[in-house]
């Protein structure tokens, strides 16, 4: 080959695949819903402290620091078995489709954060945030599932970290609610926001078609039906390995972040009313961090495709560990216990973010590994199995945090669990440059 050919080669190789209608509409179906289901789960981080001000004494108990600590914890930790118990989806989507699925978790989600609003005591906000993380953890496994089988091989991995920014955007967007609608009007106004997403089930139910992936799958299938069990065939022989050690990949992911971005609001009013800031203040304050957070969050979304295409999955996803790691652990142990601190904190949560871009790897390298009979089930279980665990962690951290009555070191130490993920990535399946399997 001349030097003229390999440069037509290589410019048609830089050429993507030219995305058609419906690859663009179930794109932006699939984020806005993964974008709405980000400011859900925001929301109750932001409104914690003075939700539970206003319901803890109406359920009987004084609304002390570490009653709010207690029951906030015992919240998140019920929100995430909803999250958990959010599996299900998975063998539903491989069975009835993404779409309908997708429709359907967007919808329940939305419903019972919306509900949250007319909560009478913590029992009922309780039991509403647990049915609400029973539609928020679909959302991530069949988003994710759906663009990856119907955009083309070529911008698919792009694709992947495009629709990750959508969680995050939606903590920015959560952020500017809170900073004019929560400010003014109070949490329950915050929690009737959480009824946006119906909009976007409908949409997505009647306007976004299926992936032709799941046509073909389902059209075989009619062909020649038998009874499938997706669960037992992720455990089976070919698939069994990478089923486990993505579970524990994703649980690191989100124990090594989720009591980072969940306690960054509290530890943001922690700071500024120590700084002798009034407390509206310190609530708008706490918007800031966040969204500075998403910003970083949004940008190592969007970086990590690149990397990953360059360095391989593995080490692209170790980096973004030691990243998360480090700057998290910088940011809670040592930032918050400055005097004047609350600037610091702010600035240090922008690389935290950057780190907690590693969740876009899963929406990425998960689809590669299954296929397409079985890859919302592989999904849908290895990002909710960790939910469990991580309920117990967070559970646990309230009890930290209640006893040292500091949220800064309880949080820096979860860190360290960034290093049960570096040593998994040893056996875990590199897929650079592969296809998404039929």
């Amino acid at each position: 080959m001349n030097v003229t050919d390999r440069a037509l080669g290589a410019r048609h190789a830089a050429v993507k695949t030219r995305l058609n209608r419906k690859q663009i509409t179930g794109f932006w179906a699939a984020w806005a819903g993964w974008t709405l289901d980000g400011m859900d789960s925001v929301i109750y981080a932001l409104v914690l402290v003075p939700a539970l001000k206003e319901l803890l004494p109406l359920s009987g108990y004084a609304a002390t620091a570490g009653n709010i600590g207690l029951a906030g914890s015992l919240m998140f930790a019920l929100f995430l078995v909803g999250w958990g118990c959010s599996y299900i989806w998975g063998p539903l989507a491989d069975r009835f489709g993404r779409i309908r699925m997708l429709a359907a978790t967007t919808l329940c989600y939305a419903v019972f954060t919306g509900l949250a609003a007319v909560s009478h005591n913590v029992w009922e906000l309780a039991l509403f945030r647990f049915l609400a993380g029973v539609g928020v953890g679909g959302e991530w496994a069949l988003a994710g599932t759906y663009v990856a089988e119907a955009w083309p091989e070529d911008r698919r991995r792009a694709g992947a970290g495009y629709l990750q920014t959508g969680y995050y955007a939606g903590f920015f967007i959560a952020s500017g609610l809170n900073y004019t609608i929560g400010t003014l009007y109070g949490w329950r106004a915050m929690f009737l926001c959480g009824l946006l997403p119906v909009v976007v089930a409908l949409y997505t139910l009647f306007k976004v078609p299926e992936t032709n992936r799941w046509e073909r799958v389902k059209k075989a299938s009619d062909v020649t039906p038998e009874r499938r069990q997706p669960l037992r065939e992720i455990f089976s022989a070919p698939f069994r390995q990478r089923t486990i050690v993505n579970a524990v990949l994703v649980t690191v992911g989100i124990l090594g972040l989720w009591g980072g971005s969940i306690y960054l609001p509290g530890a943001v009013i922690q700071l500024a009313e120590r700084q002798g800031i009034a407390s509206i203040n310190a609530m708008k304050l706490a918007s800031v961090a966040t969204a500075v957070y998403s910003i970083g969050t949004i940008l190592g979304c969007l970086a990590l495709p690149f990397f990953a295409e360059r360095y391989g999955r593995r080490l692209t996803l170790a980096g973004y560990y030691v990243l998360a790691a480090g700057f998290l652990a910088i940011t809670f142990g040592w930032a918050f216990y400055l005097p004047s601190g609350l600037v610091p904190f702010i600035v240090l949560s922008f690389f935290v973010g950057f780190g907690g871009g590693n969740a876009a790897m899963y929406a990425l390298w998960l689809p590669e590994q299954y296929p397409t009979s079985i890859r919302a089930t592989a999904f849908a279980f290895s990002t909710s199995i960790g939910r469990f665990v991580a309920a117990g962690v967070s559970l646990g951290l309230g009890v930290a945090v209640n006893r040292a009555g500091t949220l800064g070191m309880p949080v820096a130490v979860t860190a360290s669990v960034f290093i049960v993920g570096i040593v998994a990535l040893r056996w875990a399946m590199e897929t650079r440059g592969a296809p998404l399997p039929n």
